[in-house]
């Protein structure tokens, strides 16, 4: 499997360590059912056969945090984003919505 990373270019997916699901977000802890939210958080993971946001970390190249979009049945990598500009397009979008 190959991943072209935005700075360095397609490189081998042994210098990429995989940090797991990319689409979990931190619960609020000051919500109400934080307890629960959090034990979610922490051992409820989905298991998706087909395309998944996943992190990864360019270890052995620029050390960037990476979003890939990866289908999990095929390992075909649509997308590759900083993990950065994912998390601010997530905030921007949180914070447009009513």
């Amino acid at each position: 499997m190959r991943i072209k990373c935005p700075f360095c270019g397609e490189r081998g997916n042994d210098e990429f360590s995989y940090l797991g699901d990319a689409s979990v977000v931190r619960p609020d802890p000051a919500a109400p059912d934080a307890a629960d939210a959090f034990y979610a958080f922490a051992y409820e993971r989905r298991n998706v056969a087909g395309p998944t946001q996943e992190l990864w970390y360019h270890a052995a190249g620029c050390h960037a945090w990476l979003v890939v979009t990866r289908d999990t049945r095929t390992h075909e990598i649509s997308d590759v984003k900083p993990a950065q500009d994912v998390a601010l397009e997530r905030q921007n979008s949180a914070s447009t919505t009513p």
